[in-house]
């Protein structure tokens, strides 16, 4: 199947001959209405497309904001509170670029309604992004939820969704049911989160409610793929955007850090803990990506579709771990111009914490794709979360901040150190196996 983001060549048409004496076809370089069939899952070179990429870039906004608030949360001392508000945030906006990313993977036909539809759902992105400082506004007041303009953006998103949707339920009869599938529990949920930010009720309740709607937002893939018939999404292409959208979230721990250090030196100058902090962030930036990628997902994926789910889901835990590493560095920062409510090892801990979480979901998905339990990986991180934890003791006893930082850099380091010694043999054994086994 011709890839979507290339253009076609019209059959019938003329081929004019080229200058070696081949024929070269003609290329319709126009984006016509194009039937939404469905891509083929073996499609060799499938890459990420321009659009793709620049709907990427909404998301940066997205994820910026949430990191934001969450560090002012944290610097206030309202970690419970922050913590809320960046769980339900960080959910909406990685549910939300799944969907589009396993829908693109499946039924991307790069025509004009497709572009439309796409930079629509880019709206959505940016009200939601604008809706995010409401929520943590409303939980840092303690009296009820304020998610009116955060699930505006949302709702906005998920119909464009929808409309995609139905449109593949109407081109693509073979596969009609799972589209219908996703359209109408897509419909349901938003139905549920607009009543939700209408009665605009208690906490307790509000979070309550959350969790249901979550629940069913997650429960639509799951009919859809497993009892539905399923959709023709691409292994190496879905492993290729969780990689990208990987980096972009990485990219906003070394923003966060440079933006919030950049004050500091304003006013202070280079100091020591300055320069510390922000090595530190570089650091643990760049171990965190040497961890992610040592995983050959795209293969295993490739070879057992079914487990794709594990995949997929857990990788919110991962984008929501490396959003959250960017506003604890945010929030050390905080601390050295003396602007935070947080004690050293709070601060710490803020860091140390979604770091610990980001490896153990790292190594989760590994697990959930090979189905073998790995005690030399389990080990590994067993070992970076010692590191972790020597971080938050060094804390207690008194040891700067911006030192112990660099001891939460060093847990990737670990991770990375026993990949490269042992681990790639390991793995490549495992990888192996798994595609022997494959049916």
């Amino acid at each position: 199947m011709v890839r979507a983001d290339c253009h076609a060549v019209r059959v019938g048409q003329n081929v004019p001959v080229s200058e070696s004496g081949g024929r070269r076809p003609k290329v319709d370089l126009a984006h016509r209405l194009r039937p939404m069939s469905g891509r083929d899952p073996h499609e060799p070179h499938r890459a990420a497309t321009p659009l793709e990429l620049l709907f990427d870039l909404t998301f940066v906004i997205a994820f910026g904001v949430a990191a934001s608030q969450f560090a002012h949360m944290l610097a206030t001392g309202h970690v419970g509170g922050g913590l809320a508000g960046f769980s339900f945030a960080t959910f909406a906006v990685s549910w939300a670029w799944i969907n589009f990313s396993w829908f693109a993977s499946a039924y991307d036909t790069d025509d004009w309604v497709y572009r439309v539809t796409t930079m629509l759902q880019m709206v959505g992105v940016l009200v939601l992004a604008l809706g995010i400082p409401q929520v943590f506004a409303s939980i840092a007041d303690g009296a009820h939820v304020d998610s009116r303009a955060l699930v505006a953006g949302y709702v906005v998103m998920r119909i464009a969704m929808v409309i995609q949707w139905l449109r593949a339920a109407r081109q693509d009869p073979d596969r009609r049911a799972a589209c219908l599938t996703y359209a109408v529990t897509i419909t349901v949920a938003q139905l549920g989160w607009v009543a939700i930010a209408i009665v605009n009720t208690s906490l307790g309740i509000t979070f309550a409610l959350f969790a249901v709607m979550i629940g069913l937002e997650v429960t639509g893939p799951l009919l859809a793929e497993k009892r539905m018939g399923g959709t023709p999404w691409h292994a190496h292409h879905i492993a290729e955007r969780n990689g990208l959208l990987t980096i972009i979230a990485l990219g906003e721990g070394v923003v966060g850090t440079v933006a919030s250090l950049s004050a500091v030196v304003a006013e202070q100058g280079w100091s020591t803990d300055a320069v510390l902090v922000a090595v530190a962030g570089t650091g643990l930036t760049f171990g965190m990506w040497w961890v992610y990628f040592v995983m050959p997902a795209a293969d295993l994926l490739h070879a057992h579709r079914d487990r794709s789910f594990g995949y997929g889901y857990l990788h919110i835990a991962v984008f929501g771990s490396i959003v959250a590493t960017g506003a604890g560095l945010h929030a050390a920062a905080d601390s050295i111009e003396h602007r935070s409510a947080l004690s050293s090892v709070a601060t710490v801990l803020a860091v140390a914490v979604p770091v610990g979480a980001y490896v153990g979901a790292v190594f989760g998905t590994y697990l959930l794709l090979t189905h073998a339990w790995d005690g030399f990986y389990g080990s590994v991180v067993l070992m970076a979360l010692a590191v972790l934890g020597g971080a938050v003791a060094l804390a207690a006893a008194g040891v700067s901040t911006p030192l112990c930082l660099l001891v939460v850099t060093a847990a990737p380091a670990a991770a990375v150190c026993g990949f490269e010694l042992s681990g790639h043999r390991r793995t490549a054994e495992t990888l192996a196996e798994e595609l022997d086994r494959r049916p």
